[in-house]
């Protein structure tokens, strides 16, 4: 099938699990394909397309024109220079020390926060339990618009999804204004994502098929 048949179903899931396609935005993740994957996606009409790592995703921007990147894999410190001007959105900050080198960078940078509220340790995120103290830190130093996080590798992630929404939900209060941006779901989960209250799903394999090796 084609990216914009895959994209087709994948809509009539989104609205038979109850979503608005008006107000949650699909993440087309590119990660392992080539450019002419990303192509592919932007002729169906997916414009944000993410990426995992930054150099990998530098290399495509230099191939792709007319997207807009998101970063959804862990930053390395060392590699936050060349997120400068590329990034729609970095959505994988798990800590203040990250968040400074990237305001370092451009204080502009719209950012969500990562939390791991599957707990698992081979997952990146900051703990939930510090999640809204950081989020807090961050505010003053860039464009905090959201969390994100993974679901569980196995189970019901519904008690995480409802978890990251609940933190979001308090954040918001704490700070006085309006967190728009809950990224969780991925081909595995997304309908569950959507029940929690998603904004955005970050899909792969539902719309391009198993990632080369």
């Amino acid at each position: 099938m084609s990216v914009a048949a895959n994209l087709a179903s994948v809509r009539e899931r989104i609205e038979r699990a109850g979503g608005d396609l008006e107000v949650i935005t699909l993440v087309a993740v590119t990660k392992g394909f080539g450019a002419d994957v990303c192509r592919q996606a932007l002729e169906a009409g997916l414009t944000n397309l993410g990426e995992n790592r930054v150099q990998e995703a530098v290399d495509k921007m230099a191939e792709v024109s007319g997207a807009q990147w998101h970063l959804i894999g862990h930053l390395q410190t060392n590699k936050v220079r060349l997120t400068r001007g590329r990034f729609t959105l970095i959505q994988s900050v798990d800590s203040l020390h990250l968040a400074e080198a990237i305001a370092k960078v451009d204080p502009t940078q719209q950012v969500l926060i990562e939390v791991n509220v599957a707990r698992e340790a081979q997952k990146t995120g900051v703990a939930p339990g510090q999640a809204i103290d950081l989020l807090v830190e961050m505010a003053g130093l860039l464009d905090v618009r959201g969390l994100m996080a993974m679901g569980p590798a196995h189970g019901d992630p519904t008690p995480a999804f409802q978890e990251l929404r609940d933190l979001r939900d308090k954040a918001q209060q704490r700070l006085a204004r309006s967190l728009p941006i809950l990224s969780i779901g991925m081909s595995g989960d997304f309908e569950a994502a959507i029940a929690a209250g998603s904004t955005m799903l970050r899909l792969g394999r539902v719309l391009f098929g198993p990632r080369p090796v």
